[in-house]
């Protein structure tokens, strides 16, 4: 299958409870957060280290770790920013649904932890949003000598150099039998796209995806995400495009 097939369900049985995986910066919100924080609050110099990672020359680890350095600001001034920050229009409703139908949903990400909380907050999440166990990403702390990065899901086996290692917490968190879904918009995605059964993707992982004959969905915000993954008509239960040949057979076969 390539980009574009729709997602499509079983006539019988339908497939295992899903967990969902979700990227935050370009995916949730409609920009990326950490370039946005690097463009106003950080030398230019961030810029030649950005095409370092996308030549493939160093990890998204390494690349955050001395983009960060550059960054000069406060507590006041970063929420402020975070605050500021254009989110899709339906994740809300996405959020909510999710939720409500009980699916696990897990917000992976190469980016940070203060601003994932307070996004989520605005979100209306209410739950405890603990990292490690109800997200994952990268550790932030705001001291007076500057921004300190901490990656505490950085696999050491990660051949790629990932600040958070997305096919590890994927692998570890689906179970036994669960499908993988895995929404996407970069190139920090891209790895995860390879150990999912499910994705929808956006952006530069769509352009990968195709390039690299990843079966996959193309959404634009989430409320193409909704209406893909979770259609009153099959209890809101994803099919997988790419498990085995058998298995994909048994799924796409009215």
């Amino acid at each position: 299958m390539k980009c574009g097939n729709p997602i499509a369900y079983p006539a019988a049985t339908p497939p295992e409870q899903p967990v969902i995986f979700s990227d935050f910066d370009g995916t949730i919100t409609q920009a990326d957060v950490i370039d946005q924080i690097l463009n106003q609050l950080a030398s230019p110099a961030w810029r030649k280290i950005e095409a370092e990672w996308v030549a493939g020359r160093i990890g998204s680890r390494e690349c955050l770790s001395r983009q960060l350095a550059l960054v000069n600001t406060t507590t006041r001034e970063l929420r402020d920013w975070i605050d500021s920050i254009e989110l899709d229009p339906h994740f809300r409703d996405f959020y909510r649904a999710v939720r409500r139908r009980r699916i696990p949903f897990y917000v992976v990400s190469d980016g940070l932890d203060f601003v994932i909380r307070r996004v989520m907050r605005r979100m209306g999440a209410r739950q405890p949003l603990r990292n490690g166990l109800d997200f994952f990403s990268s550790e932030l702390s705001i001291r007076p000598e500057g921004l300190e990065i901490r990656f505490p899901h950085a696999a050491a086996q990660c051949k790629h150099g990932c600040a958070t290692c997305k096919p590890q917490i994927m692998q570890k968190l689906r179970g036994e039998s669960r499908l993988v879904v895995y929404i996407g918009d970069g190139l920090s995605d891209r790895f995860a796209a390879g150990v999912a059964d499910v994705v929808l993707a956006k952006g530069r992982l769509l352009e990968y995806c195709r390039k690299q004959g990843i079966a996959c969905t193309p959404f634009k915000t989430f409320r193409d995400v909704e209406e893909a993954l979770l259609p009153s008509s099959a209890n809101g239960r994803p099919a997988a495009h790419k498990a085995s040949a058998r298995r994909m057979a048994a799924l796409t076969t009215a």
